[in-house]
């Protein structure tokens, strides 16, 4: 896998560090400082008005443009190798001010069940009250998939693989589908990230990711970004900076710094997620494990064909259902109860309190979200300790013992 820099071609490792970073010069800092201005001033109007209108780089006002947030917008531009991105406040604002913006009334948008509970909530509560239609196809059947897209489609919506039953999605076969009707592929790929799939290659218009995820990596800011076609780029960010979801430069210069160690961090989320999974596949308390990596994963074949590595989360049920689950969280002492993913320390929580709390139990089943599912993003830890903890708490699980 290469990224192209400064007309270079170069590994991600290399790109996550140097992309959007200008040479200094002597005496300045090697690290990008924060741009705390709101404002940039300007004594030649001349110039003024052509940066203004966009004839000339430069910045006039930070809820447009900020050269920390553009250093930030060209990393990730870099390693999804796409014409363009621009960013956003979260992940969610992404998400919405990409759809709002390519979506009018009378348009379609095809998609899948189960994608995160927001997204759902967008397609299923907000997207018709604007005269949008949304309609969302089983996430393994990619032939209902492919008839629903003939009938004509705006947007064709992926997210693979997908939160938090990891399914996996043929991108490129569905982004041919959605090409032969003129619709727009857009890939949530915040679960993969650009060091194990790369979208925009596979045939997609749009790739977009929570940055809060795993490109930051240590839970400490909240970001959007969306990378992609150089016209599409334009319509979002034109549509953000006048609704005003803009990324905050503090944030951005955390989420590039969290950036510089992408591929160290996801090797080992990939490493350490695939010695967890296995592990737990031969457990006698766990029912089913859902991670591509898995052979006996139903996306294990296409997931072989379009990523690098599996990813660093994973899902798993338990021999008891709920209940079962409401007594294991307490009793793992490397994991944090949260509802959060991507980070440097293993996170795990159900569907109902993380990914899916937006929506009721039913609406759950009916995108097919067992309540006793766990969701366990694994961090960066020695894996013999979290296949320890793990060991530990499902062993007092059986015996059931009171939590340490």
């Amino acid at each position: 896998m290469q990224n192209h820099l400064d007309g270079r071609a170069v590994g991600p490792g290399t790109a996550s560090v140097w992309a959007g970073e200008s040479n200094q010069g002597d005496g300045e800092p090697t690290v990008r400082p924060i741009s705390r201005g709101v404002t940039y001033g300007y004594t030649d109007l001349e110039a003024w008005t052509d940066v203004a209108l966009g004839n000339r780089p430069g910045h006039i006002y930070s809820r447009n443009t900020n050269p920390t947030v553009a250093a930030f917008e060209e990393k990730l531009r870099t390693l999804e190798d796409g014409e363009a991105a621009t960013s956003f406040s979260t992940g969610m604002a992404a998400i919405s001010n990409t759809l709002f913006a390519l979506l009018e009334q009378g348009d379609r948008v095809v998609s899948v069940l189960d994608t995160y509970g927001a997204t759902n909530k967008i397609f299923n509560d907000w997207l018709p009250r604007f005269g949008i239609v949304a309609t969302l196809c089983d996430t393994t059947d990619h032939e209902q998939l492919e008839r629903e897209i003939a009938k004509g489609a705006r947007v064709v919506y992926l997210e693979s693989p997908t939160n938090p039953t990891l399914k996996v999605l043929d991108i490129e076969r569905l982004a041919r589908a959605g090409h032969a009707v003129g619709a727009t592929v857009v890939v949530d790929n915040t679960f993969a990230t650009p060091i194990n799939q790369r979208p925009l290659e596979l045939g997609a218009d749009l790739v977009l990711h929570s940055a809060t995820k795993f490109l930051g990596g240590h839970s400490d800011a909240l970001g959007g970004v969306v990378a992609g076609r150089a016209d599409l780029i334009q319509r979002l960010f034109h549509f953000r900076e006048i609704n005003g979801a803009t990324l905050d430069a503090e944030a951005a210069y955390l989420l590039a710094r969290g950036m510089k160690t992408l591929e160290l961090r996801v090797e080992r989320h990939n490493t350490n997620a695939s010695a967890v999974a296995a592990y737990l596949a031969d457990h006698d308390a766990v029912e089913e494990v859902f991670y591509p990596g898995l052979p006996t994963d139903s996306g294990h074949h296409i997931a072989r064909k379009q990523m690098r590595g599996f990813g660093g989360v994973l899902s798993f049920t338990l021999r008891g259902g709920a209940e079962a689950v409401w007594r294991l969280l307490p009793r793992l002492r490397f994991a944090n109860r949260a509802a959060h993913l991507g980070a440097v320390d293993t996170l795990v929580g159900p569907p109902s309190t993380t990914s899916h709390v937006e929506l009721s139990r039913d609406e759950r089943a009916a995108a097919g979200i067992p309540e006793g599912l766990v969701r366990y993003s694994v961090g960066i830890e020695n894996v013999q300790d979290l296949i320890a903890d793990l060991d530990a708490a499902l062993a007092a699980l059986g015996a059931g013992s009171a939590p340490a």
